[in-house]
C-alpha cells in the first residue's frame, strides 16, 4: 500500500460525493414534475390531458432508452456551453441530472399512483384545485414510497458517476479508470470498489431508515 492511496481516494470520494448532492438535486427537481405531470394528465387524472401524458412519457421513455455514456457525449456541447467545459465534476452534473431525472420521473410516477383513489376523489368532492390535492394528498400520502424511489435513484447516480469518471468526470470511477487499471495499481483499484460499495451501503441504510420512519408516522 502505496502512502498517496488515502489521499488519493479523499479525493475522489469528496469528488464523487459532490457529483452525486448535486445531480440528484436537479434530477429530483426535474423528475418530480415529470412524475407528477405523468400522473395527473393520465386518463381519469386530475388535469387529464392524453397528448400531454403522451409527449412526455414518450421523451421520457427516449432519453431513458439512450445509454448513459452515450448519453454523457451527446450531452458534452450542452455542458460546455452551460460549464464552460467539458471536463470535471462540475460538467458531469449536467449529464448525471439529465440521464436521472427522466428514471426518477418514472419511479415518482409509480409511487403517486399507489395513493388510493378513494382519497383524491374525496379531496375531489370538497371542491380542492389540483395545485392543492398535488401538495396535500398525492405527495403526502406517498412520502414513503417516494423516499424509497429516490433512494433507488440516488443509488444509480452514484453508479453513473463511476462510467462519467471514463471521460473525466473525476470522482472514484475516474480514479478506478485512471490509477488502478490504466497504472496497474491494485491497491487502488480494489480500494476504490469497496469505498463505492461503502458509500452505496449508507446511501440505502439511510433511505430505509428515513421512508420507515416516515411510514410510521403515518399511521402511529
Amino acid at each position: 500500500m502505496r502512502d498517496d492511496l488515502f489521499e488519493l481516494l479523499w479525493e475522489g470520494l469528496l469528488e464523487t460525493l459532490y457529483m452525486v448532492a448535486w445531480s440528484s438535486l436537479f434530477a429530483l427537481l426535474i423528475g418530480t414534475v415529470l412524475g407528477i405531470i405523468l400522473v395527473v394528465t393520465e386518463k381519469g387524472g386530475i388535469i387529464e390531458s392524453p397528448v400531454l401524458h403522451k409527449v412526455i412519457g414518450t421523451l421520457i421513455n427516449s432519453v431513458r432508452s439512450i445509454p448513459f455514456i452515450i448519453l454523457i457525449v451527446l450531452l458534452l456541447p450542452l455542458s460546455r456551453l452551460i460549464i464552460g467545459t467539458t471536463l470535471g465534476p462540475t460538467a458531469a452534473i449536467v449529464s448525471l441530472s439529465i440521464g436521472a431525472a427522466p428514471f426518477l420521473g418514472r419511479i415518482i410516477e409509480n409511487s403517486l399512483k399507489e395513493v388510493s383513489a378513494g382519497k383524491i376523489e374525496a379531496a375531489k368532492s370538497v371542491g380542492a384545485p389540483p395545485f392543492m390535492i398535488i401538495l396535500q394528498v398525492l405527495i403526502p400520502e406517498a412520502l414513503p414510497a417516494l423516499v424509497r424511489g429516490m433512494t433507488i435513484a440516488v443509488i444509480a447516480i452514484t453508479e453513473f458517476t463511476a462510467v462519467a469518471g471514463a471521460i473525466g468526470a473525476g470522482g472514484l470511477g475516474s480514479l478506478a479508470i485512471r490509477f488502478g487499471y490504466q497504472r496497474f495499481r491494485e491497491d487502488i483499484l480494489i480500494a476504490t470498489v469497496l469505498v463505492i460499495i461503502l458509500l452505496i451501503q449508507i446511501i440505502q441504510w439511510s433511505g430505509d431508515w428515513i421512508s420507515k420512519s416516515l411510514y410510521n408516522k403515518r399511521f402511529k
